[in-house]
């Protein structure tokens, strides 16, 4: 079956502040999906709707999964269903081993069923499949036992989330600036590890500000998101162009939506967009 996530007329709001006003996306399994776009345009906000974060209310539109609608889901929910995030800004949960976290994730996503105590994955199963990811994606053994993203550099957290999406195996994820804080050796070494665990194995959307991250995912496709909304799509490069030039032609080819996104940067205070 050919999976597809489809996103229609999607309106979102954070804290009563309307932040995206009418997203319209499809995205099909295989594809590489690139997301551009000035800070405060909605990019992260996109993201962490379709995973189903509480704070971003849909006010409007839907969230489809392979026809099914999702609009009401909640993040678990999706999950098992096999959405992904990789979170910009990834959370540190001391105490709690790498390999554990892995272990519980994976079992309630393959298992989306299991009730409270039933067994997890077979410690040997598990144990054969963590070693080999991490040996696919060069990451020391010794990673699996140190608590998650607790003391980890930006870029070991980065690499953790992932290693997470190998370990999950999801229909489609989506990367949040998983560039952001990394220097250039770190960037080049998450594209290849993305490419290596996702590109035709599940469907990405990599929201990103730069082309470094794609140089090993080159993108079908490339959105760029102004005002809350896409306002233009291309192939790789646009991407290119992004990259290279900024969103100059892009602010005065759609004065509109530069106006929308000067307002949504005016409100926006502490909420992330």
């Amino acid at each position: 079956m050919s999976h597809i996530l489809r996103i229609e007329n999607l309106h979102v709001a954070v804290d009563g502040k309307a932040i995206l006003r009418g997203v319209n996306l499809e995205m099909k399994f295989g594809e590489t999906h690139a997301m551009m776009g000035p800070n405060g345009s909605g990019k992260s906000t996109l993201g962490l709707a379709i995973a189903g974060h509480p704070n971003y209310v849909i006010t409007e539109g839907t969230i489809t999964l392979d026809g099914e609608d999702i609009t009401a889901w909640e993040a678990d929910q999706r999950a098992r269903a096999g959405i992904f995030m990789a979170f910009q800004r990834p959370v540190a949960i001391p105490g709690v081993k790498t390999a554990d976290f892995l272990r519980h994730a994976a079992t309630n996503v393959r298992r989306p069923d299991r009730k409270e105590g039933e067994d997890l994955i077979p410690m040997r199963d598990f144990r054969k499949e963590l070693k080999a990811k991490m040996s696919q994606l060069k990451i020391d053994t010794e990673f699996a036992r140190r608590y998650v993203n607790d003391g980890f550099s930006g870029g070991e957290m980065k690499r953790a989330e992932i290693l997470t999406m190998a370990m999950l195996s999801p229909k489609f994820s989506i990367l949040d600036e998983t560039d952001s804080g990394l220097d250039a050796d770190a960037v080049k070494l998450a594209s290849a590890s993305i490419a290596e665990i996702g590109r035709d194995k599940m469907g990405l959307l990599i929201i990103t500000h730069h082309d470094k991250l794609l140089e090993h995912n080159p993108p079908q496709f490339t959105h760029v998101m102004l005002g809350g909304r896409i306002v233009e799509t291309g192939g790789a490069e646009l991407a290119r162009e992004l990259h290279d030039h900024g969103y100059e032609r892009i602010r005065k080819t759609y004065p509109d939506a530069e106006a929308a996104n000067q307002e949504m940067l005016a409100k926006e205070e502490a909420v992330v967009v």
